[in-house]
């Protein structure tokens, strides 16, 4: 057998496990809406700390990540930063969304936020959906994008990147559609583990191989392109771009609806809390890729790529003397990264654009459960079909995808924060306020450039952030509480 049809018989295998591992989470599930988007609330920790991991974890990590520190060296650290400062975040704030998730039975982050603040209609509840949803669905573009540029140099084009892309999605789409959250939980972990291991099997095996270790990449590095070692890095990513984007990345964390409601699914507190403290282990996992990215600056010299994006895989299947089967692992272990991501994100997806999008119609609101339920499951269907044909636009760097998402996405924290923390908090001053962030960072990102460098979405989040305390401070207080303290008293 040649080693194409070789690694393509292993991952096409690893696919077909993974599906049955996810179509068989279904035994012994309830056959309700809150079972099949929220785990029935008893997440223990285990399953959760996997499912949390894969959902920062993904094709990102796999291929955006080590293009970044190819291609920019230092800046590329920006990741490993927020994700130290967003562990602090939910630390602080995820346990009043699960006690309260829990206690009205909420089911999406717009539900939620809504209720803090009530408006005629719930439009805000409607906006909020339709932000998130426009949010995640690039999110989701980066993972099945990610898996089609895996088929397609693994397999030496065996599998071109538009079959590669199809036949994830379709894994994904299958089992989250039958298994819901239990299904991501299960398929995460095994998934989760096999990433773990197979990036630092891979990051040792190419230092030692072509540099006789991690200390003398470095060397080589500092004496053939030392730019790539200090700020601003070799393409000019200055402390204004690169400190608000980890502002940005670290505080829109807490905001991703997929991780957001995925605090509703935890067995209670404590659970929640025990995966934070130990969270910071599954970040381990960017060392040995950033590493991977690193290696390129010196063995890729001279050799520029269509995109920064495949320096992992051409190190990997071209320049390091690897068999045939371990490449095959190398692959499945990048392709659990981008499918365990994928399943949350369009589990999620799919609900919100039910909950708060499509039911937002009064007599939408009133289906059945049973049909709502059904209802959420063809938009897992109809999210992934969206973002696979915006996968085959060539949606560009992976990277800038996901900040560009994290831009809209942590608009939502000023009234999140406002909910929670603040008495004077105001329904109006936290719609116009969203409103105009959200309009400031897609003008920042796709027209005129920021000023200072710095993220679009941080400089909508200062406007946002001016327009709600402006707003709420010359409105009257109608109440002594936050707007969480009206909501549950007993918070």
């Amino acid at each position: 057998m040649s080693d194409s049809l070789l690694i393509t018989a292993m991952t096409v295998g690893y696919l077909v496990i993974v599906l049955l591992v996810g179509l068989r989470a279904r035994r012994g599930q309830a056959s309700s809406l809150e079972g099949y988007v929220a785990g029935g609330r008893h997440m223990g920790l285990l399953v959760l700390f996997f499912i949390l991991g894969a959902e920062i974890f993904s094709a990102f990590a796999f291929l955006g990540a080590p293009g970044w520190a190819y291609s920019k060296g230092a800046p590329a650290f920006y990741i490993i930063a927020y994700l130290t400062l967003a562990v602090i975040v939910w630390w602080l704030i995820a346990p009043h969304i699960s006690r309260l998730g829990r206690r009205h039975g909420f089911l999406t982050q717009a539900e939620f936020l809504s209720a803090c603040y009530p408006t005629p209609k719930n439009v805000l509840g409607l906006v909020i959906g339709v932000v998130s949803v426009l949010a995640m669905i690039p999110y989701l573009t980066i993972q099945i994008a990610g898996a089609g540029m895996l088929f397609e140099a693994a397999t030496s084009g065996t599998i071109p990147f538009w079959l590669g892309s199809l036949l994830a999605c379709g894994v994904v789409a299958a089992y989250v559609y039958a298994s819901g959250l239990q299904g991501i939980g299960w398929t995460n972990l095994m998934q989760g583990l096999m990433m773990v291991v197979i990036a630092w099997a891979l990051g040792l095996t190419t230092a030692e191989q072509f540099f006789g270790g991690v200390g003398e990449m470095f060397q080589q590095i500092k004496d053939q392109a030392p730019e790539y070692l200090t700020m601003p890095g070799a393409t000019g990513m200055g402390w204004g771009a690169f400190s608000t984007a980890v502002l940005v990345s670290a505080l829109g964390c807490v905001m991703w609806p997929h991780i957001f409601m995925k605090f509703y699914s935890a067995k209670d507190v404590r659970t929640l809390k025990r995966v934070f403290v130990l969270y910071p282990l599954y970040s381990y996992l960017l060392v040995p890729l950033l590493i991977i990215g690193f290696a390129g600056i010196v063995l890729l010299a001279g050799t520029p790529l269509d995109s920064p994006d495949r320096v992992l895989l051409t190190i990997v299947v071209e320049l390091a003397d690897l068999p045939a089967w371990v490449i095959g692992l190398a692959l499945s272990g990048a392709l659990a990264a981008a499918m365990s991501t994928a399943a949350n994100l369009a589990h999620t997806s799919a609900t919100i654009l039910v909950r708060d999008v499509v039911q937002f119609s009064p007599r939408m609101r009133a289906l059945p459960e049973h049909k709502a339920l059904s209802l959420t499951r063809y938009g897992v269907i109809a999210i992934s079909l969206m973002a696979y044909l915006l996968a085959l636009a060539n949606p560009g760097s992976l990277v800038s995808l996901l900040l560009g998402a994290y831009g809209i996405i942590v608009q939502l924290l000023p009234m999140l924060l406002g909910a929670l923390f603040w008495r004077r908090a105001s329904q109006t001053a936290a719609f116009i306020g969203l409103s105009v962030g959200a309009v400031i960072t897609l003008v920042l990102q796709f027209g005129i450039d920021a000023p200072f460098g710095w993220h679009p979405g941080f400089c909508g989040l200062v406007v946002n952030s001016a327009i709600f305390v402006i707003i709420s401070l010359m409105r009257k207080s109608r109440e002594s509480r936050s707007p969480v303290e009206s909501l549950s008293p007993q918070v």
